[in-house]
């Protein structure tokens, strides 16, 4: 369809209207192409019209010239439980000089479940009136999943919340720069937030966003704390939230879980940069020994195209503290919890690992891949965390085996030699502030822990090594990330390797001071089996060099899982029936694992 001006008369609105539909599930899009070329063409919009809602909500637009080319318009629709219509507008100025046009609409994912016969399993929630089957999950999360409502019966209104009303239970930190805004529609600026909310899909709903224009300055932050739980016990409490990161200057968001009150507590979970106009889905597992609070941080980036969303945030499977409203103070907070001694009855054999809690049998290329595979997470437990933030003195199974071999020896040995250890600025010495890091990356505070490699032992060209235990087996995106801090004026140098058998192999180096600051870097990792990860932090001429690594993150590494559905019109189905976006595919990436979505064939 295109827009054939035909009249000059001033201000003409060409509309196209779909059919009316009456509902679309959680998961719905539309996407359409659309072209829009001219010197004056125009702006142009496409509406979305509820029955019963008097304004119209703004789904998407076009502002001016996009060049002489189609380009594609992905939309999230959502759960719209009421009857409605899309229209798309284009209005005249008057004088329209220019082609607009519209192609292929498709509507994906708009269906509700189908019903089922059975619903077997703890992971599973069978609908009462539509007979459908949905992922437990799904359950009490603020979205009517099933079409009729039962999945979100009976839940506990003060373990929700989607800010229609107000914050429900959840309070604005006092001790962080700026608060979270209460909105209904778009954010005041145009290209960066949402232009409806998550819970309704419209513009009469509520979400909270952050404002990054001025006075607003680059990394202030704005958390939200959450009541406080009781331990979780052996059970399973989850925290699901909607998230919203559009525009070219989106910083970052990040979740905690702390046990004390006057810490940030450790890092659960962080997300970085522009996520496209959309709102996603984030669920977090949640275990604690002791009373805990969970803490949502938004951090403002570099301009005023920054805005971050929040919505439809709920716990499942946790329950409320009735105790007294306050978490403890502590100047330093210890926890560890051993694993039981015995194992339980099982039929595994000598290459199959035993869940700790069921007895059930993984494969061992199961354990350290990522991906808890026991209902206890115990196949993931003595291996390295996915997110490290060194808080609470935590290594995260990173260990220095150079030590550990020397450990029979004299302890003065051990201390004089150049190794890793962990520091904060609040303990540095007189004179180490000029080559040691004031404060660490994840709180930005002197209490903040970091893991450093301290040059004032040691000799020119000594090496200290810190590595993680071995990592069965990772995906084709998997990358690790970490923040490091080089400056002094005898800095020598920071590596990343990998170590597979007897085999080392240099991924990453930086060596020389890079000034008095946190620097991020990220280093692919892709699809490897049975290996180590190694920082070696090498030493220079003199004690003036400390070399500093904070916030360590694997991301995207558990690996590919065959699923039981067929691959989607957007994927491609790979030579080993794995399923990977079309994206993907001739991008020097060998994303299927058997390098099939890289042939000269396609």
């Amino acid at each position: 369809m295109f827009i054939l001006k035909s009249s000059s008369s001033i201000s003409q609105i060409a509309q196209l209207r779909s059919p009316k539909f009456r509902q679309t599930a959680s998961n719905c899009t539309l996407s359409f192409w659309y072209y829009n070329c001219g010197q004056s063409v125009g702006a142009a919009e496409l509406q979305l019209l509820v029955d019963g809602l008097r304004q119209p909500t703004t789904l998407w637009r076009t502002y001016y010239n996009e060049g002489n080319q189609w380009l594609k318009a992905v939309i999230q629709l959502g759960r719209l439980p009421h009857p409605f219509q899309l229209s798309l507008d284009k209005i005249s100025l008057g004088f329209y000089e220019g082609i607009s046009a519209i192609d292929d609409v498709r509507f994906e994912n708009c269906a509700l479940p189908p019903p089922t016969l059975n619903c077997e399993g703890p992971n599973h929630f069978w609908c009462r009136d539509t007979k459908a089957c949905i992922d437990r999950l799904l359950v009490c999360d603020l979205m009517d999943d099933c079409g009729d409502g039962s999945d979100e019966d009976s839940c506990d209104p003060e373990q929700q919340c989607n800010f229609e009303s107000g914050l429900c239970n959840w309070e604005q930190d006092v001790e962080d720069e700026f608060d979270w805004v209460r909105i209904r529609g778009p954010t005041p600026t145009v290209n960066t937030g949402p232009l409806k909310d998550h819970t309704t899909g419209t513009a009469r709903g509520h979400y909270l966003y952050l404002e990054s224009s001025k006075p607003r300055q680059f990394q202030d932050k704005a958390v939200l704390l959450s009541p406080l739980f009781n331990p979780s016990g052996n059970g399973t409490c989850v925290f699901r939230f909607h998230y919203h990161m559009f525009g070219r200057e989106v910083y970052k968001l990040s979740v905690f879980q702390r046990t004390v009150s006057n810490t940030k507590g450790w890092l659960l979970w962080y997300k970085f940069g522009n996520q496209e106009n959309r709102w996603m889905r984030q669920t977090l597992y949640i275990s604690s020994s002791k009373p805990f609070q969970i803490l949502v941080e938004g951090t403002i980036g570099d301009g005023f195209t920054g805005d971050i969303g929040l919505d439809d945030m709920s716990f499942l499977g946790c329950t409320l503290y009735s105790g007294k409203r306050i978490l403890p103070t502590m100047s330093t907070t210890t926890s560890g919890t051993s694993a039981p001694a015995t194992l339980p009855t099982n039929s595994c054999t000598e290459k199959e690992f035993v869940c700790r809690a069921s007895g059930h049998c993984i494969q061992m290329i199961q354990q350290c891949d990522f991906r808890p595979d026991c209902s206890d997470k115990s196949d993931e437990s003595t291996c390295v965390k996915e997110v490290c933030d060194f808080e609470d003195k935590d290594l995260c199974g990173w260990h220095q085996p150079a030590l550990e071999q020397m450990s029979g020896s004299s302890s003065l040995h051990i201390t004089n030699t150049f190794r890793w250890q962990l520091g904060r600025g609040a303990n540095l010495y007189p004179e180490q502030e000029q080559h040691c890091p004031l404060t660490d990356h994840t709180t930005s505070t002197e209490e903040g822990w970091y893991l450093f490699a301290d040059s004032s032992n040691g000799e020119f060209g000594h090496t200290a090594d810190i590595a993680t235990p071995v990592i069965s087996l990772t995906g084709p995106r998997c990358k690790i990330m970490f923040w490091n801090h080089m400056n002094g004026s005898t800095i020598g140098s920071l590596e990343v390797l990998c170590k597979s058998s007897n085999r080392t192999s240099k991924l990453w180096t930086q060596s020389g001071s890079q000034g008095p600051q946190w620097n991020r870097a990220e280093v692919f990792l892709g699809i490897r089996s049975n290996f180590q990860v190694i920082f070696r932090a090498k030493r220079g001429v003199s004690y003036m060099g400390d070399v500093a690594v904070d916030d360590i993150t694997f991301e995207d590494c558990s690996p590919l899982l065959i699923s039981d559905k067929p691959c989607t019109s957007e994927e491609f189905m790979c030579a080993n029936k794995y399923c990977i976006p079309k994206n993907n595919l001739c991008d020097f990436v060998n994303d299927c694992a058997d390098n099939s979505d890289e042939s000269p064939s396609i």
